[in-house]
């Protein structure tokens, strides 16, 4: 082989390492990446089945139920147009409450209910994650317009 024949088998041996390198980059960065999803895009059927997600919404006043004797909380999240019903074992944040704002991660069975692994709450009266604001709003809009034409 000659000089000119080993260094472009070097050169397509290091890109060949580069591209395997970075193919395996962008499929670990794929895995973990975490979409969010508002209750109306969970009817819809826009969630993934087997992956993890985050939905929010407002916790809907009524529907906190706690199991006796256990850590396992059920919840409505809602974005006033649709709900999603939330099972989540553990601790809640002290800031949790009826009417709050919240963004729970986690995974949605085929029941339909949200199987969270985390749920987090805002942390002041003045402040809403950017995610539910955003998928609040029209919602909210159209429900408020429909109580003042009644």
């Amino acid at each position: 082989m000659t000089p000119r024949q080993k260094r472009m088998v070097t050169v397509v041996a290091i890109l060949a390492g580069v591209g395997v390198a970075t193919a395996f980059a962008l499929q670990a960065f794929q895995k973990n990446l975490l979409y969010y999803y508002s209750p109306s895009q969970i009817q819809a059927g826009e969630a993934p089945d087997a992956r993890v997600f985050r939905v929010g919404g407002l916790v809907e006043n009524g529907s906190l139920k706690r199991e006796p004797g256990s850590l396992e909380v059920r919840f409505t999240l809602t974005d006033y147009a649709h709900q999603v019903g939330v099972s989540y074992t553990g601790v809640l944040p002290d800031l949790f409450r009826e009417g709050q704002g919240v963004i729970a991660r986690g995974k949605l069975r085929p029941d339909g209910t949200f199987v969270a692994e985390e749920v987090l709450a805002k942390h002041d009266e003045n402040y809403m994650p950017p995610e539910v604001k955003d998928s609040l709003k029209p919602h909210a809009q159209a429900a408020q317009g429909m109580t003042q034409g009644t």
